[in-house]
């Protein structure tokens, strides 16, 4: 039992939540259940550790058996230990090491995707994080993040995902002109979500087609050189009140728009 939250191996832990020292390591932060699971279902060769707090393997015994499945020790520490290793107020009992495992952008346009979202300096890590869950669950094929976007591996953007990190294929610090260059030469159109952009109903025949959707900055949109490399931009519109929607929604209706022209053209 790790009792000691000051020891140097509690205190290693507790670094990666740092961007420093994710890229000295090339190591993780996982918290709680749910991302235990998820990776131990899904990409279970990139646990380093596990933590956990005897009463929370008795609450998730999921966990616990597909954990020595995986032939991964669950090292038991007390409360104190994991309040000090996690990110969050409330870790849940739960905290893993993992390895980073970014796809390669070739990869990503290797096996024909017909659905992808290009995220160019997307700051905020619960966008980030809500863009690649929805993009999951609408059937995108991957998900591909500039360099000007948060770190894939900040805690926030981990948890935001809610395990979808573990389900698709993401490239991390990309170049926005190579992302759209080679969507262009895998056959798919890059559009732009942009409030300057063209009416969505009018042009929304064109989203049966393999897409690539280009989602900007939650402030300041895309800027005139990122707009310059895509195809067409389109805008959602407000029925209501609102000033505007907020980036992850925004991208989330654009995502399952084209998962259902996709669906209904097959």
């Amino acid at each position: 039992m790790l009792e000691n939250p000051r020891s140097p191996r509690v205190r290693a832990v507790a670094k990666l939540t740092k961007r420093s020292a994710r890229q000295e390591t090339g190591l993780f932060l996982l918290e709680g259940p749910q991302s235990a699971r998820e990776v131990l279902l899904h990409r279970p060769e990139t646990l380093v550790e596990m933590y956990a707090t005897p009463t929370a393997m008795e609450r998730h015994p999921d966990v616990r058996d597909a954990a020595r499945d995986a032939g991964i020790d669950v090292q038991f520490t007390t409360e104190a230990v994991l309040d000090a290793m996690a990110d969050t107020v409330t870790p849940q009992g739960i905290v893993a090491v993992a390895r980073q495992s970014p796809t390669s952008i070739r990869d990503v346009f290797a096996h024909a995707p017909r659905l992808v979202a290009i995220c160019e300096e997307v700051r905020d890590p619960g966008n980030l994080g809500t863009i690649i869950r929805a993009a999951d669950a609408a059937g995108a094929d991957a998900v591909i993040l500039t360099g000007r976007t948060v770190d894939l591996y900040n805690p926030k953007v981990v948890r935001a995902t809610t395990g979808s990190l573990f389900h698709l294929p993401v490239a991390v610090g990309v170049d926005l002109a190579t992302a759209v260059e080679r969507a262009h030469s895998a056959g798919l159109r890059v559009i732009a979500a942009d409030v300057g952009g063209e009416d969505f109903l009018a042009s929304r025949h064109v989203l049966a087609e393999p897409t690539a959707w280009l989602f900007g900055n939650e402030a300041r949109g895309l800027d005139d050189e990122a707009l310059a490399h895509a195809d067409m931009a389109l805008r959602l519109p407000i029925y209501g009140s609102a000033e505007s929607l907020n980036l992850a929604t925004a991208a989330s209706v654009c995502l399952y728009e084209s998962a259902f022209a996709q669906r209904a053209a097959s």
